[in-house]
């Protein structure tokens, strides 16, 4: 989708929101996967509400888009327009134990800046790709431990109510790869509760984290995580592997031949081979388990 209004543009401009035309969204997604729209890079949070209200006033329908990890964005010329936080300078800022943290930081970065402090807690986190704010919608988690444990705060656009909100950790809930944030909510930033821990013993938790990570994982390779959520009880990937469909592919899309649960982009793959993909081992799952597996993707249709 494209803005043309010059109006429009010179009070997207006025917002301090920055307009690129024609993105190719698969630069900004893990998969790179994604087809091609305007791209709105915010720069100030407290423009976002007056934001929303000029779409909406100009019928521009609108998606927002956090670090691109844990999405599958349709092929083509896109129905609306992405919104994208802009990184600060200051992204994470260390208050003894509390790190106020930017929904537009880097994870990984988030917690190698916080290991720096002697903040830990967050080791599970340092290979999960992607923003902090992605981490905090679905509760990110890896190795026994879940961003979702350390919230004591959030900043949060609530597009129901178009307007910025804090909310206190107790107020959310967090389980699984789930949280209470509605879908178009937009995380701004969050602060985090951290043990005290020593440099050295951060680091060697990291390595060791790493070093699982890296033997069970398609590293180096365009993927968007975990495709489908593990059932109560079960595997996902362990029922795929099972069914010996590592390598199994359709068009550049490919199950991974290192874990079973990944799906990697292999060379050229477009939404639609991997959507094909997906939705064959969905069916391949429930007709041999009678489980229907449950997206963990977040998939934005065209």
């Amino acid at each position: 989708m494209r803005i043309e209004d010059a109006q429009i543009r010179k009070s997207l401009a006025a917002l301090g929101v920055k307009l690129q035309t024609g993105a190719a969204l698969s630069t900004l997604t893990s998969l790179g996967i994604g087809g091609t729209t305007d791209l709105l890079r915010i720069t100030r949070h407290d423009s976002i509400p007056a934001l929303l209200d000029l779409l909406d006033r100009h019928n521009i329908p609108h998606k927002f888009l956090g670090g691109g990890s844990n999405v599958l964005i349709g092929d083509g010329e896109l129905p609306w327009v992405v919104l994208h936080l802009a990184k600060p300078v200051h992204d994470v800022v260390i208050e003894g134990n509390l790190a106020h943290v930017d929904a537009a930081a880097d994870l990984g970065r988030t917690v190698t800046f916080c290991a720096k402090h002697d903040l830990g807690g967050l080791e599970g986190l340092i290979g999960v790709p992607g923003t902090v704010g992605g981490a905090l919608r679905m509760n990110a988690g890896a190795y026994g431990t879940q961003i979702g444990i350390y919230v004591t705060e959030v900043k949060v656009y609530r597009a129901a109510q178009r307007k910025i909100e804090i909310l206190r950790g107790d107020q959310i809930s967090f389980e699984y790869r789930h949280t209470s944030f509605a879908p178009d909510d937009m995380m701004l930033a969050v602060t985090l509760n951290l043990p005290s821990k020593s440099y050295a013993e951060i680091i060697q938790g990291i390595r060791i984290c790493n070093e699982k990570r890296r033997a069970s994982q398609p590293m180096g390779q365009k993927s968007a995580g975990c495709i489908f959520k593990n059932p109560p009880g079960a595997s996902a990937g362990r029922m795929i592997d099972e069914l010996g469909l590592k390598g199994l592919s359709v068009g550049d899309a490919r199950i991974s031949e290192r874990h079973a649960n990944f799906f990697v982009n292999a060379g050229r793959a477009s939404a639609r081979d991997m959507l094909t993909l997906i939705a064959d081992v969905r069916d391949r799952v429930e007709k041999t388990y009678g489980v229907k597996l449950e997206n963990e993707v977040v998939v934005w249709s065209a």
